[in-house]
C-alpha cells in the first residue's frame, strides 16, 4: 500500500485509542447557551436578535455584511437573555446569550425537503447561508473556498481527513458514521467546480476502519488516498503536496495550486445544508486526557457550555492541570470549562499535572533539529532568538508570517525550548505593528 506524504515534519504518538472506537454520543441539552460573536476566521457579526426576543432553533441570530464572515445560528429555542461580553477561547467576546426553553422548536424551512442544486452559486449561497465555516479548527468562511478568482482553474477538491493532531478522533467517527454525508458534500463541491473526476478523500493510515469504509462507498471520480501518519499531515499545503504532489507558492493559497481542501465535518455540513436545510448547529467534540472520566465523541451543540460536555463525559477524575480547546499541538489553553463551545471546538482535553508536565527550559544548543523538520523549511532557533532580541525587521526577513504554528519545532527540541511561544509572540507584535502604520 502506497503512503503519501510530504517533507519533513515529526512522529508523534496519536493517543487515540482510549476514543477513536467510542461511537458519536449526544450532549444532554443544557440551561443556557453563548453565541460568539466572532467564531469565523473573518469578521465578527452583529446581532440580528435583541435582549427578551424568542428565537428558534436553526434562526439566525447574528450576520456580517463583511466578504469574509460567516451568520451564526441558535441551536436551541428559547429566549435572549443577554447580549454581553463573555469569555471565550478567543478571550472576552461579545456574545448572545439564550436561555433554552427545552422545546427545540425549529425554523419551518429544517422541517422542508432539500432538492438538488442546479447551479454552482445556488449552492454557494446555501452554503453561506448556514454559516458553514472550516469546522476542522481554522474557522474560515467555506464560501469563499467555493468561490476562488476567475483565474484560478480548480482540478480537485480534497476533504481533509487526516486528523494528524494526537488525541482528536472526531473526524475519524464523522467518517465512519456520517458516510453518506462526507461524500455528498464533496460531491456538491465538485459539482461547484463542474468536476466529475478529482475527488479526493484523505485519511491517515491509523485508520483503516474508515479507509475500508470509504472505499467501499465512494462512487466513480473520488479517490480515497491513504497518508502516512505524521505530523502536520493536516495543514492544507502539505496535504495537497501529499496527495497531489504540486506546491502551494509562498505566501498563495490552495486555489493557486488548483486544489480546494475541506474539513470531513465541514463535507457533512454542506450536505445537510443542501438537503436539509440545516445550518451548522452542532459539531463532534473529542473529549479525553488522563483527568476525564468517559473519553469519547460527544455532538456538542454551537453555543453549549463546555462544562456540559464534560458533565456528559462523566465529569473530571481528578482537577485537570490543563485544559486544551483542540489538539495539544495546535491547541489553545483555557482557564476553565466555563465558556462556550463554538463551531471550531474539536477537541477538549483535560490533562493531569503527569500529561501537563512541560520539559525542563534550558539554553538552544544550535543543534538544528528544529530546522531540519521544519515542514515550512525555516529557521525557528533563529526566530526564537530573534523574538527575544526584539528583532522584528529580522523576524521578516526570516518569514516568519510563513510560519502555521504547528509546534514541530517546539516538539523536537532537546533543549525543551517554547519555540513555537516565541513565534506567536513575534508574529502577534508584528501584525500590530502594521495596524498601527495602517
Amino acid at each position: 500500500m502506497r503512503l503519501l506524504t510530504f517533507k519533513k515534519g515529526v512522529h508523534i504518538p496519536d493517543h487515540k485509542s482510549k476514543t477513536n472506537q467510542c461511537a458519536i454520543v449526544d450532549t444532554p441539552p443544557a440551561e443556557t447557551y453563548v453565541f460568539s460573536l466572532g467564531q469565523n476566521g473573518g469578521a465578527p457579526c452583529t446581532p440580528l436578535v435583541n435582549k427578551g426576543d424568542r428565537v428558534l432553533r436553526g434562526q439566525k441570530i447574528a450576520d456580517s455584511e463583511a466578504l469574509i464572515s460567516a451568520p451564526i445560528h441558535s441551536s436551541v429555542s428559547g429566549e435572549v437573555v443577554a447580549i454581553e461580553p463573555r469569555l471565550t477561547n478567543k478571550g472576552m467576546q461579545t456574545c448572545i446569550v439564550v436561555k433554552n426553553d427545552f422545546l427545540d422548536e425549529t425554523v419551518p424551512s429544517m422541517k422542508e425537503q432539500g432538492n438538488s442544486p442546479k447551479t454552482a452559486e445556488e449552492i454557494i449561497k446555501i452554503v453561506h447561508e448556514a454559516g458553514i465555516i472550516g469546522l476542522g479548527g481554522a474557522g474560515f468562511p467555506t464560501h469563499i473556498k467555493l468561490a476562488p478568482p476567475k483565474d484560478k482553474v480548480i482540478t480537485d477538491v480534497i476533504v481533509n481527513a487526516a486528523e494528524c493532531e494526537p488525541y482528536l478522533t472526531s473526524d475519524h467517527r464523522v467518517l465512519l458514521e456520517e458516510t453518506d454525508d462526507v461524500i455528498r458534500g464533496l460531491l456538491l463541491v465538485m459539482q461547484v467546480f463542474g468536476l466529475h473526476t478529482g475527488g479526493h478523500i484523505a485519511i491517515e493510515e491509523n485508520k483503516p476502519d474508515a479507509i475500508a469504509l470509504m472505499r467501499k462507498q465512494v462512487p466513480d471520480g473520488i479517490a480515497v488516498d491513504i497518508l502516512k501518519k505524521k505530523y502536520p499531515q493536516g495543514s492544507e499545503k502539505h496535504l495537497i503536496y501529499a496527495v497531489t504532489g504540486r506546491e502551494v507558492p509562498t505566501g498563495g493559497l490552495p486555489a493557486d495550486a488548483g486544489v480546494v481542501v475541506i474539513n470531513a465535518d465541514t463535507a457533512a455540513s454542506i450536505s445537510r445544508a443542501v438537503y436539509e436545510h440545516r445550518p451548522v448547529l452542532e459539531r463532534v467534540v473529542t473529549v479525553a486526557g488522563g483527568a476525564v472520566n468517559q473519553p469519547g465523541n460527544y455532538r456538542t451543540r454551537v453555543g453549549a457550555p463546555l462544562s456540559s460536555v464534560i458533565e456528559a463525559a462523566g465529569g473530571f477524575s481528578e482537577e485537570p492541570a490543563k485544559l486544551i480547546l483542540g489538539g495539544p499541538m495546535m491547541g489553545v489553553t483555557i482557564p476553565s470549562v466555563d465558556m462556550p463551545a463554538t463551531k471550531t471546538t474539536s477537541g477538549l482535553l483535560a490533562f493531569t499535572a503527569a500529561e501537563a508536565e512541560p520539559p525542563v527550559h534550558s539554553h538552544c544548543i544550535r543543534c538544528g533539529r528544529c530546522a531540519s523538520l521544519c515542514p515550512m523549511n525555516l529557521l525557528p532557533l533563529e526566530l526564537d532568538k530573534k523574538e527575544n532580541l526584539g528583532d522584528w525587521d529580522a523576524c521578516k526577513e526570516l518569514h516568519i508570517l510563513s510560519c502555521i504554528e504547528c509546534g514541530c519545532c517546539t516538539y523536537i527540541c532537546p533543549a525543551g525550548r517554547r519555540i513555537v511561544e516565541s513565534i506567536r509572540r513575534a508574529k502577534t507584535e508584528i501584525r500590530a505593528q502594521g495596524r498601527r502604520n495602517g
